[in-house]
């Protein structure tokens, strides 16, 4: 049955915000974040003693009630309660968008069943901060978050994404990045290029590509520290003889430069005649470059 969210404001309910923080540098905390946070009557947060930290650099004072992993069934129905009886309510995690590999998703659930007004602010959220600025591929990708920890579960997992044709986004933790890379390579191979990116917005801010091969060699060699956020390539359909056959290196080549100077950029135009011809993107870019 459709559903439509009215307006928070003709509603007799309170409202549920979503609430991004910053995944890092306090400065990229929105102003209608702060606002909403020192508007509403309480923060459900996931660590209300790492939310305090914020508030207290904000000078917020709304108080806090936490939600968890751990507490979520004792919380949700308290909440849904003061949301019925008018209260407005900020959810925030630790860090980033709520419910993106964080708690949230639960009482978001309650209140859609429950015909409350759920508002999402829009803000900092690691995966498409790291893809963007990766190089690889933007569209389409493949958000996963943390894959399992126990490996035979985590190559389980892995196999089912192997021929995923997106890039794809994980989550890991420093001190699991160098068994999670094993057994990606072991599953997907060596030569998958990816992105390994760690202290996104901080100080410390780090980007390494390579292939998955030398990206696990690098983590065998040197201690990576901070959460890290780790991007694959996608699947690419093996090529047949035929295909490759059908069209000449000039030909390409030619092709190319007819789209460039009908005004279209060198790597968008690689990319077209690469879809039409049925070539990698990476080995059609080296041959032009060539």
């Amino acid at each position: 049955m459709l559903q439509k969210q009215k307006s928070y404001q003709t509603q007799a309910t309170g409202c549920l915000y979503l609430i991004p923080t910053p995944i890092g540098n306090l400065g990229d905390a929105s102003k209608r974040a702060i606002e909403t946070l020192q508007q509403v009557d309480l923060i459900a947060s996931e660590d209300t003693r790492n939310t305090q930290k914020l508030l207290n650099h904000f000078a917020i004072h709304t108080p806090q009630k936490s939600l968890h992993e751990h507490n979520y069934k004792e919380r949700v129905p308290q909440f849904i309660e003061l949301l019925k009886a008018g209260q407005s309510i900020a959810q925030v995690s630790d860090a980033g968008m709520p419910s993106i590999s964080d708690p949230g998703h639960e009482l978001v659930v309650a209140c859609v069943e429950q015909d409350i007004p759920v508002i999402s602010l829009p803000g900092p959220t690691a995966g498409l901060t790291a893809l963007i600025a990766s190089g690889l591929p933007a569209q389409p990708h493949y958000f996963h978050g943390f894959l399992p920890r126990k490996k035979k579960e985590q190559e389980s997992v892995l196999v089912t994404l192997e021929k995923i044709p997106a890039t794809l986004i994980f989550y890991e933790s420093p001190y699991r990045i160098k068994a999670t890379l094993a057994n990606l390579v072991q599953v997907f191979g060596k030569e998958r290029p990816a992105v390994l990116c760690r202290e996104l917005t901080k100080i410390h801010e780090e980007y390494l590509r390579a292939n998955l091969g030398e990206l696990f060699a690098y983590a065998a060699e040197n201690e990576i520290k901070g959460e890290c956020c780790l991007l694959v390539a996608g699947y690419e359909l093996p090529v047949s003889e035929e295909t490759l056959a059908a069209y000449s290196e000039e030909e390409l080549i030619a092709q190319i430069d007819q789209l460039i100077a009908q005004g279209i950029k060198a790597n968008a135009a690689i990319k077209e005649v690469a879809k039409q011809a049925g070539w990698k993107k990476q080995e059609l870019y080296q041959l032009y470059h060539r």
